[in-house]
């Protein structure tokens, strides 16, 4: 059995046997008290009794008929004259007794009075009632029983507390075994599990444990299991990805430099391969730069620093930054904002995410094309959509096309400079604005993000 499982059941157990020991030890006093009490006012009130009939009648016949009821019972009456000496007895007077009767006080009231009720020790429990005749004491009337039969009724009442004892115990022993085994099963299985992952083995199945917090750990430990797998298999595609961009660059900086260097080569071709170079290094500081900014807003190291954005004017300035490029490529830019809207937004933060969305449209538009950015306000959310005119995202890459350094057409997207990760990067800083970002595209037609803020 697992540590676990017994330490869980030594702690029901015990506080299950204390419960119950403590539960059996009052139950136990408590039903000894009533029938050790039940006994001595049974024997008081026989001893009442017998005192009224003969207060009744105080006849010697009536005395001997006393004395003839209660020879045949397991008490014994005795009748004394107010002296203390014996008048009548339904059967020989011990030494007990005599000891018992002389402890009796001098008064004692009509209504009776236990002599004796040590029924552990004392061999008789005994009570004593006076026989008043014209407001006279004319006796006293004792009985006595014998406290042989409490004690067999005791021992037989004790045996029988043991062995229900005895078989609770055996059924708590049993129950808590099952129970703890019902418990700490599931535990131990997520306990083996969460030492796979460890290990790096992510094929985690666990049975299902109920909808209780068993189960919800369960499944949190698949999810934890999937997700890890997940991350993983990403690390090690970016660390793919990342050794596949970085060796492009640095094998033409190489090259290129190696052929500068050799004095046969002439000015002009010395001036091409430096200048490729310097393309090259270009590219590699922009992929440096934003692996950087990728690695501190995975690591939740940037800050967001919102306020109050007028949205035209804002657009307007970013437009107005990517306009040259546009004419180069003879495309026109078309933008739809209300002049009331307002947003809270970092704006510096966010203007990389609508440069990065135009200059994409750009890239991948033809000549003789327009983009369009509408700006709307629809139920209390803001919508900015980017659209263009370009040759559009086949079906497949669009649940792909978020991923880093993922590549609709590779050859393409290096000849024109990208790295890939221009829109894993929107997408992070449009979710720590607290939006969402969704792209709708078709072949020949066009693209178009939408953010919803």
């Amino acid at each position: 059995m697992n540590k676990i499982s017994i330490k869980i059941g030594v702690l029901f157990f015990l506080a299950i046997f204390i419960l119950e020991g403590i539960s059996m030890v009052l139950l136990h006093n408590n039903i000894i008290h009533s029938r050790v009490h039940e006994a001595l006012t049974s024997l008081q009130t026989r001893g009442n009794n017998h005192r009224e009939i003969l207060e009744a009648s105080f006849h010697d016949e009536t005395i001997r008929h006393i004395a003839m009821m209660e020879a045949r019972t397991d008490t014994q009456v005795i009748l004394t004259k107010p002296d203390g000496s014996i008048y009548m007895s339904s059967n020989r007077v011990t030494d007990a007794m005599k000891k018992i009767m002389s402890t009796k006080q001098k008064l004692v009231p009509h209504a009776g009075l236990i002599l004796e009720d040590d029924w552990k020790h004392a061999a008789y429990i005994a009570s004593v009632s006076p026989v008043m005749v014209d407001n006279t004491i004319t006796g006293y009337v004792y009985m006595f029983q014998n406290t042989q039969k409490i004690k067999e009724l005791i021992s037989g009442l004790n045996q029988h507390f043991l062995i229900a004892g005895l078989l609770s115990l055996m059924f708590m022993i049993i129950i808590i075994f099952t129970l703890t085994r019902y418990v700490t099963h599931p535990l131990i299985q997520m306990s083996e599990a969460t030492k796979r992952i460890s290990k790096g083995d992510f094929s985690v199945s666990l049975p299902k444990s109920g909808k209780d917090e068993i189960g919800e750990l369960g499944e949190s430990i698949k999810v934890l299991a999937s997700d890890l797998e997940i991350l993983k298999n990403d690390r090690n595609e970016f660390l793919a990805s990342i050794s596949h961009e970085l060796r492009t660059p640095l094998t033409y900086i190489k090259g290129y430099a190696d052929i500068a260097r050799r004095p046969e080569t002439i000015h002009e071709d010395r001036e091409k391969y430096l200048s490729i170079i310097v393309e090259e290094t270009g590219k590699l500081s922009k992929l440096v730069k934003e692996l950087f900014h990728l690695a501190k807003m995975d690591e939740n190291s940037f800050s967001i620093k919102k306020e109050k954005v007028h949205l035209l004017p804002y657009f307007q300035t970013i437009i107005e930054k990517v306009t040259p490029a546009l004419k180069e490529n003879h495309m026109d830019l078309v933008l739809e904002c209300s002049e009331e809207l307002y947003l809270f937004l970092d704006p510096i933060r966010f203007e990389q995410v609508i440069f990065n969305l135009v200059d994409n449209a750009r890239k991948y538009s033809e000549p003789n094309t327009t983009i369009r950015v509408e700006v709307s306000n629809i139920s209390g959310k803001v919508y900015i959509k980017i659209q263009d005119e370009g040759r559009g995202i086949p079906e497949e890459d669009l649940p792909r096309i978020f991923d880093r350094f993922y590549r609709v057409d590779k050859s393409r997207t290096r000849a024109l400079g990208g790295t890939g990760l221009g829109l894993a990067i929107v997408k992070q800083l449009v979710e720590a604005h607290g939006g969402t970002i969704k792209v709708m595209s078709k072949p020949n037609i066009g693209t178009a993000f939408e953010i919803s803020l």
